[in-house]
């Protein structure tokens, strides 16, 4: 056998830009982690997105007297979420939480498959973004329009960039850290027994009166909708069957069962339109307020007792299409469109009780009112929860704390300024 020996000669530059990975000192490394480099296209791509966004900001905080286009939105928020997340969250990883590429995670520790399960980043990012982008986020910001269209955007762009996203990736990052602790737990480790039990008190209060107003808005968009009632179901069976087939049938295929279950997805939802029509089945879908009620309530329970590679991270992952779709539709819609903002950047009120929606001036009422728009407890909930029983790498908690805390606002956002671009007759201040 011959065997043939090649000697690599590395320069400086090439050494500065790797890094070995080695399980114990003096052995050979075991991987080799290559570090980004600046190139001069890198550079002016960045430069432009700076400059887009800046051009953004500018038109949204000083045009005043006269009709701006909604695409400056757009510009300001997209250039502002992916400078943040390059150099922010990189920031925030390598200076403060430094992820262990060798240390073992609470998924690979504790590996159950319940519970614990390593999972695909991507699985893991739409679980996590399904999590935390729910109904009540989408309703906030429509009702903190009342109050111009200035305060609720800097909230949602800015806030998410200096607060929530850090919130999110720094108690997801100590979960993890601490053997997947939730929230509750973390707290009694810190502040002790009693400070521990006022803590998931209070979490417990928080949870029940925001799965109430949730669950409202959800039973009042899909109550004597038998087309609605129809789709939202068959994401169940179609969740399961994903699970199944990354798990038994062809792991880690993710691509794979993706193509598949958005196929089911879209079908499942033209079918509604079928059962919608169709007197027989449009009966049996047709279900009242109460009936919706005892459903969410049994899902949420299967839902939490199964394992959570069969319902939960799926179906959340499904879902995510549908959501990230939204998101690319609408954002493409206003930059075709290019509909003008009718709503003056501050209304009067923003400084009275007397608004149409809800009575309350901006501070707190705009933080309350777009609760999970930025900072939100209950994504510190959702960090600590199944999120870090799931992590495959530390070094995939910054993309699924960090991006999806970008995308979920994102949502928000392109719900947010359609509404301001049609929207008359309030009075500025």
């Amino acid at each position: 056998m011959n065997i043939r020996c090649e000697v690599i000669e590395l320069n400086e530059e090439e050494i500065l830009s790797v890094e070995y990975v080695r399980t114990e000192e003096g052995l050979p490394p075991v991987a080799v982690v290559e570090k980004p480099r600046w190139t001069p296209v890198k550079i002016v791509i960045w430069v432009v997105i700076a400059l887009v966004a800046a051009a953004g900001w500018a038109m949204v905080a000083f045009v005043r007297g006269e009709e701006m286009s909604a695409s400056w939105f757009v510009a300001a928020a997209v250039g502002s979420y992916l400078i943040a997340f390059r150099f922010y969250a990189k920031f925030i990883e390598w200076k403060i939480c430094r992820p262990d590429p060798k240390r073992a995670t609470p998924a690979e520790l504790n590996d159950n498959g319940r519970d614990f399960a390593p999972t695909d980043r991507r699985v893991l990012f739409g679980h996590h973004f399904a999590a935390i982008s729910g109904a009540g986020p989408l309703v906030g910001p429509i009702l903190a329009a009342q109050m111009g269209y200035l305060p609720g955007t800097l909230w949602i762009v800015l806030g998410v960039i200096v607060a929530g996203g850090v919130q999110d990736y720094l108690v997801l990052f100590f979960s993890m850290r601490r053997n997947g602790r939730s929230l509750g737990q973390m707290t009694r480790d810190e502040l002790g027994r009693t400070g521990g039990i006022i803590a998931s008190l209070g979490i417990i209060l928080i949870m029940v009166i925001l799965i109430a107003v949730l669950g409202v808005v959800i039973i009042n968009a899909l109550a004597e909708s038998p087309w609605g009632v129809f789709s939202i179901a068959m994401t169940i069976p179609i969740a399961v069957f994903m699970g199944i087939y990354m798990r038994y049938l062809r792991p880690g295929k993710v691509v794979e069962v993706s193509v598949i279950g958005v196929v089911l997805l879209i079908l499942a939802i033209v079918a509604g339109g079928w059962v919608h029509n169709s007197p027989v089945w449009s009966e049996f879908f047709h279900l009242d307020k109460v009936t919706l009620a005892w459903c969410l309530m049994i899902y949420g329970f299967l839902a939490a007792v199964l394992p959570v590679w069969v319902l939960l991270a799926p179906r959340d992952y499904l879902s995510t299409f549908m959501k990230i779709g939204t998101i690319i539709l609408l954002a493409v819609g206003i930059l075709i469109v290019n509909p003008s903002v009718q709503m003056p950047a501050v209304t009067e009120f923003a400084f009275n009780s007397e608004g149409p929606a809800f009575a309350g001036v901006l501070f707190p009422f705009l933080f309350i009112t777009i609760a999970c728009g930025a900072l939100s407890g209950f994504h510190a909930l959702i960090s600590s929860g199944t999120t870090p029983k799931l992590i495959e790498k530390e070094s995939q908690a910054a993309s699924s704390a960090t991006a999806e805390c970008s995308w979920s606002p994102s949502l928000r956002s392109w719900l947010w300024w359609p509404r301001s671009a049609s929207t008359k007759g309030c009075t500025s201040r």
